[in-house]
């Protein structure tokens, strides 16, 4: 596969802890605060721990994890703060479920997010430009993707009529991603069904729905709750023979049948040569929150097969990864 660049940030300071004085002072490894709304392992915390070493952060040497985890429980987040508080981390690095419990206004260090969602819909920041508070990072979200999947789908299925789009309302932007994929399906002349899931047990009953909708795809926005179930998403699929796509490559590995969005890895990359920055007493104010800029396609061959489909040639060719 081609490494793809992606562009990511770190942010936030503490007007108690100057970022230069702590640079300068510091002695010891540095201590990095990890709010995770999944369980252990956690793939993003591996892939930012692979990104430091990237920069040439040694773990252990250069810093140190302090890691909390939600267990996809969202009103844990500002006790898991408050305990990283406690251990005194230098900064804390937080995907953006983190922000709909945790305040930020009441953290004194940097904060890092690593969102799927729109930062200024969540109120994370006043705006991409110019974040504001101590707080900035990157943003996954780009509604030209929700287009791109579809019309990929339908190209890779093109009887396909009516697609199940399976999402979390909760999630801050869903309304947006939602709002363009269905006038991305008018344009291809498709019908859209929502499915809602806010938690783990609303999973199955969603899929019963789909069961009995008219469906015959499936497109699932990417967030959280649905990565830690990528599992039983894309097994769903494959039982209900329902061609599907999804925002990252963990889905195709799984057995979905496609995947088009950012490379998780080269995002932690970025996220890292951030945090190497404001470690070194970069001003979080500079670094304003982006977007990233290039995406990598990931067909499941296997799974095409185990569907019937033929995909196209022109499709394959265009893929950064077959699966097989």
């Amino acid at each position: 596969m081609r490494r793809r660049e992606f562009i990511a940030l770190i942010c936030g300071t503490a007007a108690a802890w100057p970022l230069a004085a702590r640079a300068e002072q510091r002695t010891n490894p540095a201590r990095i605060g990890y709010l995770s709304s999944s369980s252990p392992p956690d793939g993003n915390l591996e892939s930012f721990i692979r990104g430091m070493g990237v920069v040439g952060q040694s773990e252990g040497r250069d810093f140190v994890i302090e890691a909390r985890y939600a267990r996809r429980d969202y009103s844990k987040f500002p006790a898991l703060a408050d305990e990283l508080l406690r251990a005194h981390v230098d900064l804390i690095v937080a995907g953006g479920p983190a922000f709909r419990t945790w305040r930020l206004a009441a953290v004194p260090v940097p904060v890092v997010f690593l969102f799927s969602g729109d930062p200024v819909d969540a109120g994370i920041v006043a705006s991409f430009a110019r974040p504001g508070g101590n707080v900035t990072g990157v943003s996954l979200l780009s509604l030209d993707l929700s287009i791109k999947r579809l019309d990929l789908l339908k190209e890779a299925a093109p009887t396909m009529t009516r697609v199940a789009v399976l999402s979390n309302p909760t999630h801050p932007g869903e309304a947006s991603e939602l709002k363009a994929t269905r006038e991305g399906a008018h344009a291809l002349g498709l019908d859209i069904e929502h499915f809602s899931v806010e938690s783990d047990d609303e999973f199955e009953p969603a899929f019963a729905a789909i069961g009995q909708s008219k469906c015959d795809g499936l497109i699932a926005f990417p967030d959280a709750l649905k990565n830690f179930n990528r599992q039983k998403i894309v097994a769903f699929a494959l039982r209900r023979r329902l061609p599907s796509i999804y925002g990252w490559k963990m889905y195709a590995d799984a057995g979905g049948l496609m995947s088009y969005g950012p490379i998780l890895d080269d995002v932690s990359v970025r996220v890292a040569l951030y945090v190497d920055k404001i470690l070194k007493g970069a001003k979080p104010a500079d670094l304003p929150v982006e977007q990233p800029t290039k995406l990598e396609m990931v067909v499941n061959l296997k799974t095409a097969k185990a569907l019937g489909l033929e995909i196209p040639p022109g499709l394959i060719l265009r893929a950064d990864a077959l699966l097989e």
